[in-house]
C-alpha cells in the first residue's frame, strides 16, 4: 500500500467520523425546537418564540447538510452526484469549522461556571455541562474530519486540481491587484483592529468579551490569508510555489469569510429593526452590516476566482502534455 492509498483510507475514516460527531449536535437541536413549542424548554435570551425556532431549525438543516456532506465524500453515491452543490456545501461548512478550531478547542477546555463554552451563542438558556460538551465535539470533530476527507475526496475526483505551480497557468499581470483581495484584506484589517482593542466603530464597549476579541482577531486573519492567497493563485506568483498551498489557504479563508459573515449577517439586521432590549452587539450594527455584506461578496468573487485560475492551470498542463505528445 502507498501513501496515497494510506491517506486516502484515513480520509475515508474521517468522513465517518466527521458525520458521526455531529449528530448528537443535531439531536440537541431538535430537543430545543420540540422542547420550546411545547413549552418544555425556555427561549433563548433576546429572542421570541418564533425567532428562536427559526433560529434552531436554521441550524437543523444546516447540520443535516454537514453530515450528507461528509457521507458524500466517503460514499459511492458521493462520486456521482453533481459537483457544484458538493463542493458550495463542502466550502462553506469547511469555512465555518476549520479556521476556528483552535478557539472551539481552547473554548471548549475554558467552560465558564455554568457548564456553557465561553462565548458560546449557540448556547441554550440553560445549556448542561454534557450537552456543551456534545456540541463542542460535534463542531470539533465535524471540522477536522472535513479537514482531512475533503483533500481526500478531491484527489479521487479531480486528480489535477491543485497540481503544478502557480506560474503554470500563465496568470495575468502581477501589477493589479484583485478586487476581492483588497476588500477582503480591508476587511480583516477593521477586525484585527477590533481585536486588539480599538474603540473606533464599538458602540458598545461592555459588550465585549474574550470570546468577542478572539474571534475578531480569528475572522481578521483569516480574511488576510483570503486575500493575500487569492492574489497569489490568479496572478501566479511566486511562480515556483506549489499550486496547492494558496489553493487551500484561500479555499478555506474565502469560506470563512462568507460563511460567518452569512451567518452573522441576517443576525444583525435583526438586531438592528427588532431593537430587542436584552441583546446587542459591542459593534456598531450599520458598521457590522456593512462589513458582513463586504465579506460575503468577497468570499464569493474568492472561490469563483480560485475556481477559474484552477481550470485554467487544468488547461495549460492538458496543452502541454499533448504538444509533447506530438
Amino acid at each position: 500500500m502507498d501513501r496515497w492509498d494510506r491517506w486516502d483510507r484515513v480520509g475515508r475514516v474521517a468522513a465517518y467520523g466527521a458525520a458521526l460527531a455531529l449528530t448528537p449536535y443535531l439531536l440537541i437541536k431538535v430537543s430545543w425546537v420540540v422542547g420550546s413549542v411545547l413549552g418544555l424548554l425556555p427561549v433563548g435570551t433576546g429572542f421570541g418564540m418564533v425567532e428562536w425556532v427559526v433560529l434552531n431549525s436554521a441550524t437543523i438543516a444546516m447540520a443535516g447538510i454537514g453530515i450528507a456532506v461528509a457521507l458524500a465524500l466517503v460514499r459511492p453515491w458521493g462520486m456521482r452526484i453533481p459537483g457544484a452543490p458538493l463542493v458550495f456545501c463542502a466550502w462553506v461548512g469547511t469555512g465555518f469549522l476549520v479556521p476556528v478550531l483552535p478557539y472551539a478547542v481552547l473554548s471548549s477546555l475554558l467552560g465558564s461556571a455554568d457548564g456553557n463554552p465561553k462565548g458560546g451563542g449557540d448556547a441554550g438558556p440553560s445549556m448542561p455541562a454534557w450537552e456543551a460538551a456534545l456540541v463542542q465535539i460535534g463542531f470539533v470533530g465535524m471540522g477536522l474530519g472535513l479537514a482531512v476527507a475533503l483533500p481526500t475526496y478531491m484527489r479521487r475526483r479531480w486528480p489535477d486540481a491543485f497540481a503544478g505551480r502557480l506560474g503554470d497557468g500563465g496568470e495575468g499581470s502581477p501589477r493589479a491587484l484583485p478586487w476581492m483581495a483588497v476588500v477582503g484584506a480591508l476587511v480583516g484589517l477593521i477586525w484585527l483592529y477590533w481585536a486588539a482593542g480599538g474603540t473606533a466603530g464599538v458602540d458598545h464597549r461592555g459588550e465585549r468579551d474574550l470570546a468577542w476579541y478572539a474571534l475578531s482577531g480569528v475572522f481578521g486573519f483569516w480574511a488576510f490569508v483570503a486575500s493575500v492567497a487569492t492574489w497569489a493563485a490568479v496572478r501566479g506568483l511566486p511562480a515556483q510555489v506549489p499550486r496547492w498551498g494558496p489553493m487551500v489557504l484561500g479555499w478555506l479563508g474565502s469560506g470563512s469569510l462568507f460563511a460567518w459573515s452569512g451567518w452573522k449577517l441576517p443576525f444583525t439586521l435583526y438586531l438592528a429593526f427588532a431593537q430587542p432590549p436584552d441583546a446587542a452587539l459591542p459593534e456598531n450594527l450599520a458598521l457590522a452590516a456593512v462589513l458582513h455584506t463586504a465579506a460575503l461578496g468577497a468570499g464569493v468573487a474568492m472561490l469563483r476566482a480560485l475556481v477559474r485560475t484552477r481550470r485554467t492551470g487544468v488547461m495549460c498542463r492538458f496543452r502541454r502534455r499533448a504538444s509533447r505528445g506530438r
